[in-house]
């Protein structure tokens, strides 16, 4: 009865509401973690689809939908199922996979199961990558998909190969086929046959589909050896091998793609390539904290084809705001030196949030006789009027958790991994010195199905990662004031993870924690301080997606003491809830789980009535 009621309500909220048009064009752009956005407050990673709007000019705008580990199935399947709706006609779709393609030697992750059920070889299967897709059909065929979903939209498609990575994404050197006896491995193929080139099928799907094909795997090359190999990996990545950027890398992959495009004459009233001066954002907002945080705003500097071709940038910054280049070394002034005339830097400003309200401030830069001022905004608020919550997983000895206050709990989920063991023989553990715990303190210990870690892994795995969620009872709202956890490796300083949070249903994400081979039996502590607020239709999901740096067996993934903190508060509107009716003139109770009750049950209750002005309210009722 009540969804039946929800449904009715939104369905009647949705059609009192005045229709907008839609305004200006959105390049909506879909790829791996090469294209992906990455949180600046998490790692120096990040992916040239976050800088693609800084070449956008006009009332055009971008929307990245990219994420790591990523193949052109989940591309399709996932990526594109999930965000589709956002794309309108008249807006560009940008889709680049190739480096997940390429998993299983250039087989299909699903052929592969199919193989291994039919000859019931558990133990391949425990162990398989569902990732990878074969270049001349299976790639193809999800690429094609999203080609051809995207022109029923109106939107106008536009296929990228993948940018370069130790290698131009031609596995003919040496391949995989699945036969009919199972996989071959070592196979290869002259120079000249492109059996086993992504780059060239994403071409000839582009031609067959008759859309615009942008060669950034030749680009990227080109960039690349103009820096030379140590200078390259030096300063267009962000250390950890050559394959994920930094921002330098990020932007001038971005500001190519742009080239590409304007070359090809698409959205070329709209592309901006700046050769003097500038910074990204424009205006920034560094968005909503609550009184005391102090909140940091990344800013990228952009110069190509400075006058004179080397010097200085002077930055500085109004009361209120301090400056830095490394996020530890803060001041209220800096400068920034370039060279060759070209400038790609990020900066950072700072600011602690000392009362409620607004608080706007302003950096400038000034490079000769350029000058470049950017206004700075955030808005300092306090949680009060509602009930706090917590919820709390020990997993010390199982996943049960602690609820307090009105809120509903998820029960830790977990896919592609289990649980090994909360037990910790040899008391190895070395946990902060501020926790007060001792060695003996356990942590659930946590394995991939099949034991063994794959080789090859840099980033997520989309099929494996543990979950933990929360949401707020009907007709209330949640505000998320604080997530925190442990979390280590055990068995070897392999263990790598990403810890993401979502409140769209992982349309989007937001990173609050990057471990790159993480220090076995050394729990870390990852706290965040989200502003986020919750209506009783959605869900905070917590996901750790982990890997290890190499093939390994029974390396474990250590966690503890997971944390979900906010307050809950009934609704302005209780729209959801079944009002009683103008005859009754009587209040109408729920309990927090969203049971209608006859009279208000002892605790915490919603109580929904017509007011004075004859709306529908809602209120929070204890009852002792």
């Amino acid at each position: 009865m009540t969804d039946s009621i929800t449904r009715s309500a939104l369905a009647a909220l949705l059609l009192a509401m005045p229709a907008v048009a839609s305004s200006g064009i959105k390049v909506h752009t879909f790829g791996d973690s090469t294209m992906a956005p990455y949180d600046e407050g998490a790692t120096v990673t990040r992916g040239w689809g976050m800088y693609l709007g800084n070449f956008l000019s006009g009332d055009v705008t971008s929307a990245n939908y990219a994420r790591g580990g990523r193949d052109a199935r989940g591309g399709y399947e996932e990526l594109w199922t999930n965000a589709k709706s956002q794309v309108k006609a008249g807006d560009y779709v940008i889709i680049q996979f190739g480096h997940n393609d390429e998993k299983n030697g250039g087989m299909d992750g699903y052929e592969l199961k199919a193989y291994y059920e039919s000859t019931n070889d558990a133990t391949a299967l425990a162990s398989l990558d569902l990732r990878g897709t074969v270049p001349s059909t299976t790639y193809k065929e999800y690429l094609g998909k999203i080609v051809d979903e995207a022109k029923a939209l109106g939107a106008t498609p536009i296929i990228a190969s993948p940018v370069c990575r130790n290698g131009r994404h031609d596995l003919g050197g040496s391949f995989s086929e699945l036969t009919e006896s199972g996989p071959k491995t070592g196979l290869s193929v002259a120079e000249s046959d492109h059996k086993m080139d992504y780059p060239y099928h994403a071409k000839q799907l582009a031609e067959e589909k008759g859309v615009a094909f942008i060669d950034m795997t030749t680009a990227t090359k080109d960039l690349y050896e103009s820096y030379g190999a140590s200078k390259c990996e030096a300063e267009l990545f962000d250390g950890n091998g050559s394959t994920h950027f930094n921002t330098t890398g990020a932007v001038l992959v971005a500001r190519l793609c742009a080239q590409l495009l304007l070359e090809q004459g698409i959205l070329s009233d709209y592309i901006s390539l700046p050769t003097d001066l500038s910074v990204a954002p424009d205006m920034a907002d560094m968005g909503k904290g609550y009184v005391g945080q102090t909140l940091v705003k990344e800013l990228t500097i952009n110069g190509f084809g400075l006058t004179p071709s080397s010097g200085t940038v002077a930055v500085s910054a109004t009361e209120g705001l301090l400056l830095s280049t490394d996020k530890t070394n803060w001041q209220p002034s800096l400068s920034v030196d370039y060279s060759g005339a070209t400038l790609v830097s990020n900066i950072y400003a700072q600011t602690t949030l000392s009362s409620e309200g607004a608080f706007a401030g302003q950096v400038t830069l000034t490079c000769g006789d350029q000058t470049v001022n950017v206004p700075v905004s955030a808005e300092a608020i306090v949680l009060k009027g509602g009930a706090d919550v917590t919820a709390y997983w020990r997993l010390e000895n199982d996943d049960t958790y602690e609820l307090t206050g009105p809120a509903n709990v998820e029960g830790e989920k977990m896919v592609g991994m289990y649980v090994q063991r909360y037990a910790n023989p040899n008391a190895k553990t070395v946990w902060p010195e501020e926790t007060g715990y001792d060695a003996t303190r356990k942590m659930q210990r946590t394995l991939i199905e099949g034991d063994t870690w794959p080789d090859g892994e840099i980033d997520d795995n989309p099929d494996r990662y543990i979950e933990f969620a929360i949401k707020p009872n009907v007709g209330m709202t949640l505000s998320i004031d604080k997530l925190s956890l442990f979390l280590c490796g055990a068995g070897g300083n392999g263990m790598c993870a990403h810890v993401y949070f979502s409140t769209d249903g992982w349309l989007t994400r937001t990173t609050i924690f990057e471990g790159k081979k993480m220090v076995a039996n050394n729990p870390q502590l990852i706290e965040a301080t989200p502003v986020v607020e919750l209506g009783e239709d959605q869900t905070l999901s917590l996901r750790i997606y982990p890997w290890y740096n190499g093939s390994a067996n029974g390396k474990t993934l250590c966690i503890s003491d997971i944390t979900i903190q906010g307050m809950a508060s009934t609704a302005e509107q209780a729209d959801a809830l079944v009002a009683p009716s103008a005859e009754e003139k009587q209040p109408a109770y729920y309990r927090l789980n969203g049971i209608r009750s006859g009279r208000p049950a002892r605790g915490l209750n919603v109580k929904t009535y017509f007011g004075s002005d004859g709306k529908h309210k809602a209120s929070l009722v204890r009852i002792r």
